[in-house]
């Protein structure tokens, strides 16, 4: 007979494991719960008993740890984000950085005999400089707002509830991102409501107002993308110049129509309606162009470290050629490029193409040349050929990881430096592990990209035998 729904009692908490689970132990079987941390003691209620392991929730806590501290946020809980707000930031660092280690050593199978410590994110609030707020027409309630038997108006705007893709949490504030974020969403919400627009519902994929997407830069630039479920011309326009004349502060306003029973943008058209068609943002000497679906680090601060740590690990010269795998709008080769020979970029997204190409010649850089495709298809040795073999490669890829086929293109090329950039340190350990019979794993350096996470950005560096 099977545990579900059991409670044992006096349970301690001892540690955090992958993805950023708090692990106790129940009759010497493992258990994983979230929002306690260790040195908590608590009563848990098991809600799933799988062969290896259970899944648990606390259902009551005995006994608070001294690494707990109180949530900044008043949603903390049940918005799905920011689900570390409890644990003491040094905590936060050294389960990260342990996070990095343990996935090298069990699923990479490298014995990690050094690692730099993390490097904590210069902010640890209003960090972001991208951000997407969702719009709902049944927003979540409470069990004792639904017992008041008040009349709720259920339309706002925030961020799923965990585990629930249908359910959204109306947020009055949020720490994530700096002014004017949260009032913007705000007044679009509150101007929607008094207009009488429709909500979407992400069932039945109805409704008019859908998500906004606030993005801002250190220069104190903002723009916004609001994406509707519906194509109303007449309250499209309403609402756009409602925005334009009430928050003179936005630098630039975009909007698309979004149909889909998906949220995902990439293959959506996005329609420039006022101020600038880019924000600019610049790390170092180097300005960037950011627009509406550029890929850009979301820790501006952090990401500045994170570009002179790689500049620090390469050393580069002016005689070495870099290819660039999987980058975006060419942000890491463009910041390399005037120490090296020739920078040759490779990026499936063709707007992202574009906004490297607009990039490297804002900045009056001659010697990159970017590629549109898939890197598994381009990566030949044909492609080498005629852009010469690169002396470094540096892949920043999706959290998916290398595909098998692109690391045995590496293999090919041998080069003699390999930088990984990886916000998965499971898949960038599997990955090193094929790789391990040609490079050594010189260096590992943890960045903290998004506090309150448990998500860590990793750095690599190999150097071939």
């Amino acid at each position: 007979m099977g545990k579900k729904n059991s409670i044992f009692e006096n349970i301690p908490i001892e540690s955090i494991g992958a993805e950023g689970k708090a692990i106790a132990h129940v009759e010497g079987k493992i258990i994983f719960l979230r929002n306690v941390v260790p040195g908590d003691i608590v009563d848990v209620r098991i809600k799933k008993d799988k062969k290896a392991y259970f899944e648990g929730e606390a259902v009551k806590i005995k006994s608070l740890s001294p690494l707990r501290i109180n949530p900044l946020c008043k949603y903390f809980g049940l918005c799905g984000g920011c689900a570390w707000q409890i644990l003491d930031y040094q905590q936060q660092l050294k389960y990260k950085e342990k996070q990095v280690v343990d996935q090298f050593e069990r699923i990479g199978k490298i014995e990690v005999k050094e690692i730099f410590p993390i490097i904590p994110s210069p902010k640890t609030i209003e960090y972001r400089n991208k951000i997407e707020y969702s719009f709902s027409d049944n927003c979540w309630i409470s069990k004792e707002e639904i017992e008041s038997r008040k009349k709720i108006d259920r339309r706002g705007s925030g961020f799923h509830i965990r585990e629930y893709f249908n359910r959204i949490v109306n947020i009055d504030k949020c720490y994530l991102q700096p002014e004017p974020s949260n009032t913007l969403r705000n007044a679009i919400k509150d101007f929607a409501i008094k207009n009488n627009y429709t909500f979407y519902n992400p069932i039945n994929h109805k409704g008019f107002l859908r998500s906004l997407i606030v993005r801002t830069s250190l220069s104190n630039e903002v723009m916004i993308i609001l994406i509707f479920g519906e194509q109303d011309d007449n309250r499209i326009t309403e609402l756009l110049s409602y925005i334009k004349n009430y928050f003179p502060q936005i630098s630039s306003i975009y909007y698309a129509i979004n149909t889909k029973f998906n949220d995902s943008l990439n293959d959506i058209t996005f329609y420039h309606y006022y101020g600038e068609k880019y924000i600019k943002e610049k790390i170092e000497n180097i300005t960037f162009y950011i627009g509406p679906k550029s890929f850009f680090q979301t820790n501006t601060l952090q990401t500045i470290n994170l570009y002179n740590k790689i500049k620090e690990f390469l050393k580069p010269n002016r005689s070495e050629i870099i290819y660039d795998l999987y980058c975006g709008t060419g942000t890491i080769g463009l910041f390399l490029a005037k120490s090296v020979k020739k920078v040759v970029g490779i990026e499936i997204i063709p707007e992202a193409i574009e906004d490297a190409n607009l990039n490297a010649k804002i900045n009056n850089i001659t010697n990159a040349k970017f590629y549109q495709g898939d890197v598994v298809d381009i990566l030949t040795y044909d492609f080498t050929k005629n852009n010469e073999p690169p002396d470094i490669i540096i892949v920043d890829p999706p959290r998916s990881g290398l595909h098998k086929k692109l690391i045995n293109s590496i293999i090919k090329i041998l080069p003699e430096k390999i930088i990984y950039v990886s916000c998965n340190p499971a898949t960038q350990a599997r990955d090193i592990n094929m790789l391990k019979n040609y490079y050594d794993l010189k260096f590992i350096q943890p960045f903290d990209m998004f506090p309150h996470t448990h998500h860590v950005e990793n750095l690599v560096l190999l150097s071939k035998k």
